[in-house]
């Protein structure tokens, strides 16, 4: 039996109204339309009684038994949207996240068109360097990251969207400085912010998925790697060189009392759609 789109919507539905909203599960689902059916939304929209190849079949309902196990769906399909490109995805990098796209949004406004060089530190899926990279094309773009599964991501994404990136293996707690780029325009850094004692607050998509080594920090130093990263801008950026940070939300103030004590200034704290505090630029000092 062929199942037709609006057959198969009904049964997912179904299958899935315990866990997701109506419209959680409509935009999940219509993104595996789109990758497996190769499908526009349009066309799924304008015709839903379009019959689907059994094949194409147990490839969707495959998709529903894993987000029925709690995978987010860019797992499942290998992919996602991040400041309108495509990146590949697995279980080594964490999810590109729309509050994320707001801070890369924030460095473009502030250096669009301008031919910089710049450092991403804790890069993951490259996210934030690759979408730097495609706003600021004159531009040498550094990405480092601890773990070199998560590289070899990047770099598949740095190609995938036609970019060049200078990818760099090191533990941003142990890396020597002379090791990394000098006189840098600009560092950005998404590090690992989530306290351990707020994983209870996490849903079971993300403490199950995704990689804990990006997440979460120590309760006794939660701000480890902002200090590390604000010491190392002392050195690497130039006089002037701007720090842009994302940041818990709870921790702005202590965020913004360290990049006081290394005398950045003009330290700024920045909401986020939703009103939170996410993000902070300072710049370095020295002269």
């Amino acid at each position: 039996m062929n199942y037709s789109i609006s057959q198969i919507t009904a049964k997912v539905k179904k299958t899935l109204e315990s866990k997701f909203s109506a419209r959680e599960i409509d935009a999940q689902l219509f993104l595996a339309y789109e990758k497996i059916l190769n499908l526009s939304r349009l066309y799924i929209l304008a015709y839903p009684d379009t019959k689907v190849l059994i094949s194409d079949y147990i490839q969707i309902m495959n998709v529903v038994s894993r987000l029925a196990n709690n995978e987010p769906i860019q797992y499942i399909l290998g992919e996602t949207e991040f400041y309108g490109l495509t990146f590949k995805v697995n279980r080594e990098v964490l999810i590109p996240r729309p509050e994320t796209e707001e801070l890369v949004q924030w460095i473009s406004k502030d250096f669009k068109e301008a031919a910089i060089s710049l450092l991403d530190i804790g890069s993951g899926s490259g996210c934030i360097a690759i979408a730097l990279a495609k706003e600021m094309p004159l531009s040498q773009v550094f990405a480092l990251d601890i773990s070199e599964e998560s590289l070899k991501v990047a770099r598949k994404n740095a190609q995938l969207n036609g970019v060049n990136i200078h990818f760099i293996n090191e533990d941003i707690l142990k890396v020597f400085y002379v090791d990394l780029p000098a006189n840098l325009d600009l560092i950005v850094s998404n590090p690992p912010y989530v306290k351990k004692s707020e994983m209870i607050l996490m849903h079971p998509n993300v403490l199950d998925y995704e990689p804990k080594l990006a997440l979460f920090v120590d309760d006794s130093d939660p701000l480890i790697f902002y200090r590390a990263i604000a010491k190392l801008g002392c050195s690497q950026l130039k006089p002037g060189g701007a720090l842009f940070f994302e940041i818990n939300e709870a921790l702005s103030k202590e965020v913004f009392h360290l990049l006081e004590t290394y005398h950045y200034f003009q330290i700024t704290v920045k909401n986020d759609i939703h009103g939170k505090p996410r993000m902070v630029k300072a710049f370095n000092h020295k002269t």
